[in-house]
């Protein structure tokens, strides 16, 4: 017959000597492989990505069948991103974007397109979206698409190609990338 276990391992303590030694093999392992780390002042920012505008929009130029414009932004926006996407619909096209990280850390895209209006907005939006403004920038007419708790996107038709500004920028952050658009004159490949 089994003898008893000592009165000591009977209760709760059993259980946390137990754990006690697989709590520490997995915290050398997370710390051997450098998956955590402490930081009693909350979490940081880390470093932006970077990503080449210049040769980015150079490749879109020689590529899509509309003309790519660069706009001139301020020295201390970042590009951070670059893509470019098929836009499905009756009025579907090509369409390019850039990303801008503003110096208060907030993020802007540089849409254009051989697209309609409707299908670029429903397609950077995800879904259908109502006209709530309409904003005079230079001399140039943006038709604002927003609601509530979504971020403005901003869409002007240059003829040739739809630009399309939005992102959580600020108004001013908008109507500077707005005004950059309207200025830039399209690359030649």
């Amino acid at each position: 017959m089994a003898s008893d276990k000592p009165r000591i391992l009977n209760d709760s303590r059993d259980m946390a000597w137990s754990l006690i030694p697989l709590v520490a093999l997995c915290l050398l392992i997370a710390a051997i492989a450098s998956q955590c780390s402490f930081s009693p002042g909350g979490p940081t920012a880390g470093p932006v990505p970077s990503f080449d505008v210049d040769a980015g929009l150079q490749y879109d130029a020689q590529e899509l069948g509309f003309p790519i414009r660069q706009p001139e932004v301020p020295d201390d926006w970042q590009a951070n991103s670059g893509s470019r996407s098929i836009i499905s619909g009756a009025e579907g096209g090509d369409s390019s974007t850039v990303g801008y990280i503003t110096p208060a850390g907030r993020y802007v895209r540089f849409t254009q397109s051989n697209a309609g209006q409707t299908e670029l907005v429903s397609f950077v939006a995800g879904g259908s979206r109502a006209v709530t403004d309409l904003r005079e920038v230079d001399g140039r007419e943006w038709v604002v698409y927003g609601g509530e708790g979504v971020e403005p996107l901003w869409v002007s038709d240059f003829g040739d190609v739809r630009i399309l500004i939005g992102g959580s920028g600020d108004e001013a952050e908008l109507t500077a990338l707005a005004t950059a658009a309207d200025q830039a004159e399209p690359i030649v490949p």
